[in-house]
């Protein structure tokens, strides 16, 4: 498979508050280079559901220490330093933000099963959404 990554964004407090005017969830999966899950998801779900308008999807590589992001509090950090602070470093780990930078949904943590994975993916996805309607 080709490494086609997600964008990640220069602000996640922006990038959550534009998707949650159209009520949908941030979805932020962590990933690593040469994660053959990473790209899994990436390529076979992440994609699609961009592609067809049902997500809005980024990631952080546990890794990158030298990119500036802003965190939902608006303070600068690195993708690292907040997969660190979420505690998932585990690759993928797939979570779902709203425009507050609280959790909307399970996290979906590695791909246990690859034929239930969209199943789930798209369960977590409309907990989100429900979450964000309250």
């Amino acid at each position: 498979m080709a490494y086609q990554a997600l964008p990640t964004p220069a602000s996640l407090r922006a990038a959550a508050q534009a998707v949650a005017g159209r009520g949908e969830p941030l979805v932020v999966m962590t990933t690593l280079r040469g994660c053959v899950y990473c790209e899994l998801v990436r390529n076979n779900y992440l994609h699609p559901l961009m592609r067809e308008g049902k997500a809005f999807a980024v990631q952080l590589d546990v890794q990158d220490r030298a990119t500036t992001i802003q965190d939902f509090d608006g303070h600068t950090t690195t993708p690292a330093a907040l997969v660190e602070a979420w505690k998932a470093g585990f690759t993928p780990t797939v979570m779902f933000f709203g425009p507050d930078g609280r959790e909307r949904a399970e996290r979906l943590v590695g791909v246990s099963s690859r034929d239930f994975y969209g199943e789930y993916l798209n369960q977590r996805l409309e907990t989100a959404r429900q979450g964000l309607r309250k």
